[in-house]
């Protein structure tokens, strides 16, 4: 995906990153540079010789996440059980591009297609709980407590979404193609922020909040990275549990549930998170990131499945 997917999009092009590199890196300039066919929502991705990732933010304001990653990732990187991006420099504006960039190190791996099943199921559903519960466990320092850029809504309480969720069901309605029963939906959202810790946060914790298949890596099965600190958080931890719908089968998910020991509330909480985050994708990318939405869509789907 190289095209414009947001309306304040940053020209973001092969000639401006080599330039970047270039100027500012210049150990790195005879590396060949050349741009990801697959690239993410926030960021542009170009592939800096064998070894080497430059992340390039589409929108203004990426700077923060840019900042966000390189500031915290020390910290919370080495207490996860995988590989997680190692950031080897941080670049500034220039030649007109206005947000700071990043370099991290190439980690090899595909990510996840489908919902996994069976054997491969239960162990990737294994691994994801093992970074689920050692990051929510690992210490928040007094200083990530009192910095407000890591208190994103992903770890508001689940009551916050409430407005927002409806306004996208509304908007999915008028969805050509869009086939999900969006009554339904709007019955399973109702009863999740009736729920008593929908509206309340019990203890933040370190949570990635955006723990899906586009931000994992994996090699023979098992979970090999986890990518994207970006979005990373203190608050309500129960925003990670979205990547049980996204990326395992019914009994995979089960595992990873009492893997992760998480109580009836907090389970539906973290159902109900998935079922906002893929209603909310569907009227923003439906038509310029399609398998996004196809995604998003099956994430929808096993929701509501569940919930039956």
């Amino acid at each position: 995906m190289t095209g414009a997917l947001h309306e304040d999009e940053l020209p973001v092009t092969t000639r401006l990153v080599r330039a970047l590199v270039d100027d500012q890196l210049p150990a790195w300039a005879p590396l060949p540079l050349h741009r990801l066919a697959a690239s993410g929502s926030d960021n542009a991705l170009f592939r800096l010789g064998d070894e080497l990732l430059v992340r390039v933010p589409r929108q203004p304001g990426g700077s923060r996440t840019i900042a966000r990653e390189a500031r915290w990732l020390p910290l919370v990187g080495p207490a996860l059980p995988v590989p997680v991006p190692d950031v080897v420099a941080v670049g500034e504006p220039a030649f007109g591009y206005p947000e700071r960039w990043s370099v991290v190190r190439w980690i090899d791996g595909s990510t996840p297609e489908g919902a996994a099943s069976g054997a491969a199921g239960a162990a990737l559903a294994a691994d994801l709980a093992a970074v689920v519960t050692a990051l929510r466990g690992t210490p928040v320092p007094d200083e990530a407590l009192g910095d407000t850029e890591l208190r994103l809504y992903r770890g508001l309480p689940l009551v916050s979404r409430d407005q927002g969720t409806r306004e996208s069901v509304e908007q999915c309605a008028g969805i050509a193609g869009l086939d999900l029963d969006l009554d339904i939906a709007l019955a399973v959202w109702d009863a999740a922020v009736r729920l008593p810790g929908s509206s309340r946060v019990a203890e933040p914790r370190w949570h990635h909040a955006d723990l899906v298949a586009e931000n994992l890596l994996v090699r023979d099965g098992r979970l090999a990275a986890v990518l994207d600190f970006g979005a990373l958080s203190v608050g309500d931890p129960t925003v990670d549990l979205i990547v049980a719908w996204d990326v395992l089968d019914a009994a995979s998910r089960d595992v990873f549930r009492g893997a992760v020991g998480v109580d009836d509330e907090t389970w539906l909480r973290g159902r109900a998170w998935a079922l906002c985050l893929a209603l909310m994708t569907f009227p923003y990318y439906w038509d310029s990131m399609p398998a996004r939405c196809a995604n998003r869509l099956a994430v929808a789907r096993a929701v509501l499945a569940d919930a039956s």
